[in-house]
């Protein structure tokens, strides 16, 4: 337990998730307040300290935030899993070590429950986690990285209905802190898929003298979260502690990394609206040659492209999101895909904008303006290769390639209409139908050609999106030919660069569709924004550069559009994102 105000076992908050989202962002107050205890002054006097921020962890603790990955079945308010992300980007908007150091290492954890564990263990966990506590995901160790199949930790049956749990887990987040933890443990000697299970450890019935814990590792981002290892030493745990069946802890890994690799990464979109609200205020105040420096061409046309950044990530985020819960066996695509996209996307965003504040941005001064930016600069780069790296996505989607090119894309089937609905209702998050394997099988980037059919040909307007969207259309129909035809030898670690290339061309007609299907779905969505189709035509021009070339600017005509739109929502106070205003009705 971190906070003084732990919240009851219930802990039912407001009825609706837009009640919940206004409640946080009130209980946290105006983070630029200096005189705030739970404002950007505290979080950096915090982050100096490389110490978890205190207060913000009793404001949580009061909130009862870990009731949100509770599943509603188990007493918990999780219903669906894209609330559950614009939630926690209250929360990285504020401190992202608060986001992941509280809260996202107990929900990656506890996902692995809702998904294998049986009815016991999940009441068991939704109790550890209702009444405040903590559950540690100890998965990585340092000689393997994220090679599971390789991993050493060992929880070998030992006859009578036991295990021996044997060996290290290392960089594991809160491990010292919390109250029990999911340890990915080789349990069969032998080499194999089915050689490891994972087993859920609750700290206070490992006997005395079995359990240490190693040294704290430092960071340079994320400096406020507690990294640190364990290690096991003939530790007896009853075999009943395994998740699942015996031999299928790879298989419920990749099940729940589907969730936790895409709703993380959205999550990281909070880190890059502080960054960008920042920069705004810097050059809103800094004056060069007689003006603002808001008001330097340059300076505009970098804004509204971090603006446009933030908006298609997000974008792409949500409807990879809401694929969990109408599309849940073809995630295993669209989660790599957005770990892959969108984490360089927000990287690259923040770097541009470090250029527009210059040396401003290296200020650490807790109690300047400016300070809160280096802190964001710092701890978005775990997006890239925090909890899985960039590279190991990259290559996953490769070795589906070939199969995806015979079976989904040509001439392919749309995806359902409410997969881009923002105001649609959602089914429950369906863990049991979660796939390990897509099977070729994924309608997203299919669905632009179906989209486009729908296009109205005679509208003016539309002709440049038409035109924009169809070069998408072509190259997916170009990269069908190529993908069916590409020999195994090209589809593992050692491939070609240009085989790898596929992969950046094939994500980034991913997010063409999704951008434009949820432009032609919101067409009766309250804001004029969504429905003018200026800011899809900024992202397909923006998509449309080739991999590694330089971007064209946006058409002046676009960035001014861009740019009036962010500066309007900065006076007012709204977030960048896909939802300005909190969370839509559905």
């Amino acid at each position: 337990m971190t906070g003084t105000q732990p919240p009851s076992d219930a802990a039912p908050g407001p009825a609706t998730a837009q009640a919940r989202l206004a409640a946080l962002d009130q209980r946290l107050g105006d983070p630029w307040d200096s005189g705030n205890p739970l404002g950007f002054t505290a979080v950096l006097e915090a982050d100096e300290r490389a110490e978890m921020f205190a207060d913000g962890e009793s404001a949580l603790d009061a909130y009862g935030l870990n009731a949100e990955f509770v599943p509603v079945a188990h007493g918990g308010r999780l219903t669906r899993v894209d609330h559950l992300v614009e939630i926690m980007r209250t929360v990285y908007r504020r401190d992202p070590c608060l986001g992941l150091g509280y809260g996202f290492s107990s929900f990656i954890s506890s996902v692995n429950v809702w998904t294998a564990a049986d009815p016991d263990q999940q009441r068991q966990v939704a109790a550890i986690l209702l009444r405040g506590g903590k559950i540690a995901a100890a998965y990585h160790e340092l000689a393997h990285g994220n090679d599971m199949a390789r991993t050493d930790f060992q929880a070998l049956p030992s006859g009578a209905g036991r295990l021996l749990l044997n060996g290290r887990k290392e960089v594991v987040t809160n491990i010292q802190r919390s109250d029990a933890m999911v340890m990915f443990a080789r349990t069969d000697a032998r080499q194999g898929s089915r050689s490891h299970s994972q087993v859920l450890v609750e700290k206070d019935r490992v006997a005395d003298g079995k359990m240490s814990y190693l040294p704290r590792f430092a960071s340079a981002g994320m400096r406020g979260v507690q990294l640190g290892g364990v290690e096991f030493r003939d530790c007896p745990l009853p075999e009943h502690r395994v998740l699942g069946n015996l031999g299928q802890g790879l298989e419920t890994m990749l099940k729940s990394f589907q969730i936790t690799r895409t709703t993380l990464v959205g999550m990281f979109t909070g880190a890059l609206d502080t960054g960008l609200r920042t920069t705004l205020r810097h050059v809103h105040d800094r004056r060069l040659y007689g003006r603002t420096a808001a008001e330097l061409p340059q300076v505009r046309s970098t804004l509204a492209g971090v603006f446009l950044d933030l908006l298609m990530s997000e974008v792409f985020a949500t409807v990879s999101t809401r694929a969990l819960h109408l599309v849940p066996a073809e995630t295993g695509i669209y989660a790599q895909a957005v770990k892959y996209f969108v984490s360089k996307t927000l990287i690259d965003a923040m770097n541009r904008l470090s250029g527009v504040l210059g040396a401003h941005f290296y200020i650490r001064d807790p109690h300047s303006t400016n300070a809160i930016f280096q802190k964001m600069l710092r701890d978005i780069q775990p997006a890239g290769f925090g909890h899985i790296a960039r590279s190991v996505c990259q290559m996953s989607l490769l070795q589906q390639l070939p199969l995806l090119a015979r079976r989904s894309w040509q001439p392919g089937v749309p995806a359902p209409d409410d997969l881009f609905r923002l105001d649609a209702d959602l089914p429950p998050m369906p863990f049991d139908r979660l796939a390990v394997s897509a099977g070729g099988r994924e309608r997203l980037s299919s669905s632009l050609a179906a989209g486009l059919q729908a296009l109205s040909a005679d509208d003016p307007a539309h002709r440049e999106v038409r035109r924009l969207a169809e070069g998408f259309v072509t190259d997916l129909a170009a990269l069908a030919e190529e993908c069916s035809r590409l020999p195994v030898t090209e589809l593992a670690v050692d491939a070609s660069s240009h085989s790898y290339d596929l992969t950046a061309r094939y994500t980034t007609i991913l997010v063409a569709a999704a951008c434009y299907e949820t432009w032609r779905h919101n067409q009766h969505h309250p804001d004029p924004f969504w429905r003018d189709p200026t800011w899809l035509i900024a992202v397909l021009h923006r998509l449309s550069a080739p991999a590694g070339a330089v971007r064209a600017p946006l058409p002046e005509h676009i960035e001014r559009h861009l740019f009036a739109e962010l500066t309007e929502r900065h006076e007012a106070g709204q977030g960048f994102g896909i939802n300005k205003n909190g969370l839509p009705a559905g």
